[in-house]
């Protein structure tokens, strides 16, 4: 689209499980920008399975200009203890560099906050990677705090199933056993 081109129809709508193909491609894209792309494993099926009512495991926001995708936001459930609310974590929020700059990415967001307040969320918190400053510039210019006093960990792959072996080996809640 050329800027003497008129603004196409923008819209977003929740992704569902015929969704998955598309919601895979903007996974792998963002994490190509992400310098990423190496740890991509999803599956079009697992998304699939994942994005599937009643209770699916995440959810998804996709925003159209006419009829082309422009980019989506994934999110799930979160609980905040001192809050003593549910929350929304933002997973990812992606706009191909060819959309960007045309406001897709803070109308994707706006439209996640007004989920997390229709859901009576005390919070909507994501991350983002400490090398990219214009979303770290943007986020800052809507208000969003930077939490520098807090650090992400993660257990995965090898070190996830050796954590967890412990739990067998110990016979703690879960291991066969139900905890109360």
């Amino acid at each position: 689209m050329s800027p003497q081109d008129p603004p196409a129809r923008f819209r977003i709508r929740p992704a569902g499980p015929e969704d998955a193909g598309l919601v895979l491609r903007f996974i792998r894209e963002l994490a190509e920008y992400e310098r990423l792309g190496h740890e991509v494993v999803a599956t079009e099926e697992r998304l699939r399975q994942h994005l599937a009512p009643p209770a699916p495991a995440c959810e998804a926001l996709l925003a159209f200009a006419g009829d082309e995708p422009v980019g989506f936001a994934l999110f799930f459930p979160t609980y905040s203890t001192f809050l003593a609310q549910p929350g929304l974590h933002l997973e990812d929020l992606y706009v191909p560099e060819l959309h960007r700059g045309r406001g897709y990415g803070g109308r994707l967001l706006a439209e996640l906050a007004r989920i997390a307040r229709e859901r009576g969320c005390g919070r909507l918190e994501w991350a983002v990677l400490d090398w990219n400053e214009p979303a770290i510039r943007f986020y800052r210019s809507i208000g969003a705090a930077l939490l520098k006093e807090w650090q992400t960990f993660r257990l995965s792959g090898e070190a996830l199933a050796a954590v967890a072996d412990r739990a067998e080996v110990t016979g703690s809640p879960g291991a066969g056993e139900r905890a109360g």
